[in-house]
């Protein structure tokens, strides 16, 4: 059958008896060209293992087996069971595994399903819950690339290269742990039922290494946040609000040191700044114990 045809996708489901859940955020393809330039853009070659997250009644599963050496596909709503049996039940080397992919032991899981194989993410992510299955995913450090694809907007503020002033905090965090690219846009028609807002595929290909050395990764994204969390003040409020022992002047003074002005903004920062705060405040603390 035809995965993304509406006509049979509704009689699919109907004879299922499946309904569609606003709580898990569920909007399935309706277009075929997507899942395809997916699967294409994220380079699966039969040397990829491929972790799937919510595949959905299939299309990029499909997609993906076509191409693979072999997919693990994790999907949390149960009542799909049936419907991936009849649409992608009959590859080979395809895995499915109902769970909650944020339960998984994700380095451990994929040690296991793709030996001698390059492992790989995609997913189709749920817009609610964005960021803490790409936290997880990158923060497992498994894979060679994490292709997703997600709300415009939020891709937008990823790719945003930290010290632009367009990024957050989530945006250093991908940059961190990745390269984050813009592939292609994706809009609301292309879904059953459609969303209101255009979705985007980005592509986050993983660091061998960090960006920058920093003596204490934890505290590090502790200067991150809370450079942002009150991100229309200066750098030197943010800092003293998150970093209260240090007091104003002691926060002005390291910043000076850091060649950094007080004055500027937390978004204005580069991977490299957060990282000489990062390092300046450890040290400090050090010489204080």
């Amino acid at each position: 059958m035809e995965l993304c045809n509406v006509h049979e996708m509704k009689a699919l489901l109907e004879v299922n008896g499946f309904h569609f859940s606003k709580a898990k955020g569920q909007n399935f393809l309706t277009a075929a060209w997507v899942p395809q330039r997916i699967a294409d853009e994220a380079g699966v070659d039969q040397a990829a293992g491929v972790l799937e997250v919510g595949p959905g009644i299939g299309p990029l599963t499909e997609q993906l087996c076509l191409r693979a050496g072999k997919v693990l596909s994790v999907e949390l709503d149960r009542r799909l069971a049936p419907i991936l049996a009849k649409t992608v039940g009959h590859f080979d080397n395809l895995e499915l595994r109902f769970a909650d992919v944020m339960e998984l032991e994700l380095a451990d899981t994929v040690r296991e399903a793709f030996p001698g194989l390059r492992p790989m993410a995609c997913a189709n992510l749920p817009y609610y819950i964005t960021s803490p299955i790409l936290t997880k995913l990158l923060e497992s450090r498994a894979f060679d690339t994490v292709t997703v694809m997600i709300q415009k907007e939020v891709a937008q503020r990823i790719c945003a290269a930290p010290g632009t002033g367009e990024g957050s905090a989530f945006s250093v965090f991908c940059h961190w742990y990745a390269e984050p690219r813009m592939l292609f846009d994706v809009p609301p028609s292309c879904f059953l039922p459609q969303p209101k807002v255009t979705s985007s595929v980005i592509t986050l290909k993983t660091r061998t290494a960090p960006p920058c050395a920093v003596s204490d990764e934890a505290l590090f994204f502790r200067v991150v946040r809370a450079a942002f969390a009150q991100r229309r003040k200066t750098l030197s409020n943010a800092l003293s609000a998150g970093f209260p022992a240090l007091g104003k002047a002691g926060v002005t003074a390291l910043l000076t040191d850091c060649g950094l002005s007080p004055t500027v903004r937390g978004e204005t920062l580069r991977l490299d700044e957060f990282a000489a705060i990062a390092n300046a405040i450890a040290k400090q603390r050090g010489e204080s114990s």
